[in-house]
């Protein structure tokens, strides 16, 4: 498994104590807050594969974080962080002297993180998925009610790119009206190593490409339209051989008679990110997204009012405005709002538990629904 795919922590009784590697000392944790935290806050990451560097960075960079300590079974990322302590067994981290820690590990293991962290009264950000089903989301809040001063968030980073934040914003507005449907589409190719990824091993990732990567998409549906409550679906293993599913097919529909499309695929050779809001008075359609490889093409928002024949000279072909964003501050928009609400000590509103067990209900739902062929 290579650094680029794995993230990673382990599970180990016997392990050598917490090693504190020479640099700049962190501030001492303060675990009963009764007023905002003027100080940097003490972080520590457990799982130091991609997403856990990615995290590292941001928190480097950010004037109200410190990064402390770090764990991953590879012990050579210790040479790579030579200020600050490093670990093997995570729960050295969260026994540690910090006031959060980042979660950026298999499936399958980040609910026992979560937990622990919370219990032994650290703050929790945790990458998506927050497990591999509804039980372990479940257990999760059990966790979390039972530490009602710690603060937890999911990182559901698409709803911070700044194409979506705009659409959002155009759609709580009210200026087109109400939506009534979204169309969405989120795939990628796969790659050579496609089949031996962890990503498609049920036991440690619990699901295929809609747990992975179509969880961003569910999530966008939610921020922009609210809760669906009924699922049509149909997965598939059509291409790959693999256990888990490469394409699934979903229709959502809430309440409000509002109508979402999903496909999430693993077999979209050409990568895609779209996003299609229908409206009552206009559309809005979000196409590319800006990733570390920049395959999902350049990241636009499409937008018009509808125009009939009486008042356009092209039927069909309303006026449009497209807007391009060359900037993903995506992650380090999610975790500075990690930080204010623990400084400040404000609800966690958006990424909440809430949201990941909503999310991760609706693919429970499209799971049980959908696996016919």
């Amino acid at each position: 498994m290579n650094n680029e795919n794995r993230q990673s922590a382990n599970i180990i009784d016997q392990a050598p104590p917490l090693k504190r590697n020479a640099g700049t000392e962190c501030p001492r944790a303060a675990h009963n807050q009764s007023s905002v935290i003027e100080r940097p806050l003490r972080v520590g990451i457990v799982g130091m594969g991609k997403m856990g560097r990615i995290r590292a960075d941001v928190v480097n960079a950010h004037s109200d974080l410190r990064l402390c300590a770090i764990c991953d079974i590879d012990t050579n990322i210790e040479k790579e962080y030579p200020s600050v302590e490093f670990s093997i067994d995570y729960n050295e981290i969260l026994t540690g002297d910090l006031d959060a820690v980042i979660v950026c590990v298999f499936n399958s293991i980040a609910p026992e993180i979560i937990i622990k962290a919370l219990d032994n009264g650290k703050h929790v950000f945790c990458e998506k998925p927050p497990g591999c089903c509804v039980a372990d989301m479940e257990r999760i809040i059990e966790a979390e009610r039972r530490n009602k001063t710690r603060k937890l968030k999911f990182g559901f980073n698409h709803r911070c790119h700044y194409a979506v934040l705009e659409a959002k914003s155009m759609v709580d507005s009210g200026h087109f009206g109400k939506i009534l449907w979204m169309r969405g589409t989120y795939g990628k190719c796969g790659g050579i190593q496609f089949e031996n990824s962890w990503r498609n091993n049920s036991e440690i990732a619990g699901g295929g490409i809609l747990l992975d990567q179509g969880i961003h998409m569910l999530d966008l549906f939610r921020f922009m339209a609210g809760d669906f409550t009924e699922v049509q679906s149909l997965v598939t293993t059509s291409s790959w051989n693999i256990p888990v599913e490469d394409n699934a097919f979903a229709i959502l529909n809430n309440s409000q008679g509002q109508v979402a499309l999903l496909h999430s695929s693993a077999t979209q050779w050409k990568h895609r990110f779209s996003l299609e809001i229908c409206l009552e008075e206009g559309y809005i359609n979000l196409n590319g997204i800006l990733s570390s490889t920049r395959s999902y093409g350049d990241e636009s928002l499409t937008f018009a009012r509808k125009q009939f024949e009486d008042e356009t000279f092209a039927f069909g072909r309303p006026r449009e405005e497209t807007i391009f964003f060359d900037r993903d501050d995506s992650w380090s928009l999610e975790i500075a709002d990690f930080a204010r609400v623990i400084k400040e000590q404000q609800p966690v509103t958006s990424g909440n538990s809430h949201d990941a067990l909503r999310v991760m209900q609706l693919i429970e739902d499209i799971y049980s629904n959908g696996r016919k062929i």
